[in-house]
């Protein structure tokens, strides 16, 4: 008996572990989603490749494995590459599958015909085609090996029509599946000198005001027990970047969240783990950091090291290094203490910053302005304990508040623009957390221009039955309303909205009920309350649509000296 291509694609993919595809199917690839299904994979139909995309790359952090997503020949692909750029600049693991034209017809003008595999260079570690049926498993294990290995991030096979409809035996099939299995990529393990561990923890020993900061790269590791036991036993301070959120709660006496601008200005020596020193960090430099910081940086790529030029750098994955650093401290403990100066300047700062922000938090302030409902939403979150939702955050003014209100006291529960700081993420991102990890809810505090990317894919919640509550916070426009001063307001067209402007009062709360889920619009406390407490206890699709004051927020959040 005879397989085609579709069958052996879908043989392979499940051979070397994917569970879960995300996608648009087509020409031609329609017959490979079908044969997925029937082998076992979970396959979540997207209306977008782009939110396709950013759902597998966001399940590539979640799970630490490769996000793989489907997509028709060239304007698919293209489509695609959004979400393969996103996994790659966040170093996340993830696989785009794109089918391709017929390889016979390639310069003539074929159906969607592209050179997909250069199309996607720029974007990926990997691209390579599947150019005969025969070499379909060992791409597939490729790909997937590739995804994974060193600093993780996106990759992309290319599989042509003639190839997906070329046959094979079932036996030369296993004989294929067999080799390319055996032939697989085996993680090489990480060597750290001895005298490198020792220099950092003798760094971190004499140090007068040390700072522990972690991000993604750490969550991705796993590394939340081994940097609790770091932080305990030393007694250091740590600072997480947006995503790190949760590694450690929020809540622990030694995070340096609320006194960031102290931490970062005033440590002398900093361990940086699974975070890279770029915009987010103010690239290690002054006057946000001290001149003589001496930064230990702890990466999986050695070429990162290589670009950061830290005092030390240590090359390896984040959970087994700060396991070895744990080990060297163990033989000679040591431990700032409560009393410190150090502890105590951190404390005694985010404490006062904490005390300020709780007095605009406690006010009612109506029509909304962004903290009395996201203070809501803080507590309503909180309230449903553990396991903790996954929280989707993006926007400007809305992912920002979002970023000191809301409160991460689990691991991986944080997803938001991330590294490149993508809009449109937000649907994608809740559709994977909700496939990756079904035990929790999915809230997602969206702003109403971020949620427009990608709002037609609340059908694809619906079609699915997922248990993710999206609020959005409709302030009628990008950043609000209209905040152009009087002289921007000119021309034969100053009659038209301005550029940042939305329908005013959109009923974002009607478009989930189109499909038959549940839709809120709320405008006073007591509305959001109801609405949060019904969904969140409902755990069905939900759009709470928030109507927030056109004019409370700030124009691009707080990146407004990059607009």
């Amino acid at each position: 008996m005879e397989i085609d291509g579709n069958v052996l694609a879908a043989k392979s993919l499940v051979r070397f572990g994917v569970r879960h595809m995300f996608g648009v199917v087509g020409i031609p690839v329609t017959s490979l989603a079908n044969r997925a299904v029937a082998l076992g994979v979970r396959f979540i139909a997207f209306h977008n490749e782009q939110s396709a995309g950013y759902a597998a790359s966001a399940y590539g952090y979640l799970t630490a494995s490769p996000g793989v997503f489907l997509t028709v020949s060239g304007p698919g692909c293209v489509h695609g590459l959004a979400g393969l750029s996103n996994g790659s600049v966040n170093t996340w693991p993830t696989v785009l599958i794109s089918g391709s034209c017929d390889q016979a017809d390639v310069g003539r003008g074929d159906f969607q015909e592209l050179n997909q595999i250069e199309a996607t260079k720029p974007f990926s570690k990997l691209s390579v085609r599947a150019s005969h049926i025969s070499e379909i498993p060992a791409r597939v294990a490729q790909v997937l090996d590739w995804a994974q290995s060193g600093r993780p991030g996106g990759c992309y096979l290319d599989l042509p029509t003639d190839v997906l409809h070329q046959k094979i035996s079932e036996s030369e099939a296993e004989k294929l599946l067999t080799e390319a299995e055996k032939n697989r990529a085996k993680p090489e393990p990480y060597s750290i000198s001895n005298s490198k561990i020792e220099e950092a923890v003798s760094l971190l020993r004499r140090a007068e005001r040390p700072l522990i900061v972690f991000g993604k790269g750490a969550a991705y590791a796993r590394a939340e027990h081994v940097l609790t036991k770091l932080v305990e036993t030393t007694g250091i301070p740590f600072l997480p970047t947006p995503m790190g959120k949760g590694l450690l709660p929020d809540t622990h006496a030694l995070a340096a969240t609320a006194a960031r601008s102290l931490a970062i200005g005033k440590c002398d020596v900093a361990l940086v783990v699974g975070a890279r020193l770029n915009w987010l960090l103010h690239f290690g430099e002054p006057p946000k950091w001290s001149k003589d910081v001496k930064f230990i940086l702890v990466d999986v790529s050695e070429e990162e090291i290589e670009l950061r030029k830290p005092h030390l750098g240590l090359v390896g994955d984040a959970k087994h290094v700060i396991e070895v650093l744990n080990k060297e401290i163990k033989d000679d403990p040591f431990c700032l203490g409560n009393t410190h100066p150090w502890v105590q300047a951190i404390s005694n700062k985010a404490k006062e910053n904490v005390a300020k922000m709780e007095v605009q938090l406690r006010k009612d302030v109506v029509p909304f302005n962004f903290l009395t409902p996201m203070r809501i939403i803080r507590d309503a979150i909180a309230g449903l304990g553990s396991p903790a939702p996954i929280v989707v955050s993006e926007g400007a003014n809305t992912m920002d508040v979002g970023r000191s209100v809301l409160v991460q006291t689990e691991p991986r529960t944080r997803l938001d623009a991330g590294t490149w700081g993508t809009m449109g993420v937000g649907l994608g991102y809740c559709i994977a957390a909700a496939v990756a990890s079904p035990d929790r809810l999915v809230v997602a505090v969206e702003g109403d221009s971020g949620f427009g990317f990608s709002a037609i894919e609340v059908e694809t919640l619906v079609r699915y039955q997922l248990p993710v509550v999206v609020i959005v916070f409709n302030n009628g426009g990008v950043y609000g309303g209209d905040r152009r001063r009087p002289e921007e307001i000119d021309g034969p067209h100053k009659g038209d909205p301005a550029p940042t402007d939305f329908v005013p009062n959109a009923g974002y709360h009607a478009l989930i009920e189109a499909f038959g889920g549940k839709g809120y619009l709320v405008g006073t406390p007591d509305e959001l309350k109801f609405a949060l407490s019904e969904s969140f206890s409902a755990r069905k699709p939900a759009v709470i649509n928030v109507v927030i004051d056109p004019y409370a927020g700030s124009e691009s959040g707080r990146m407004q000296h990059k607009n």
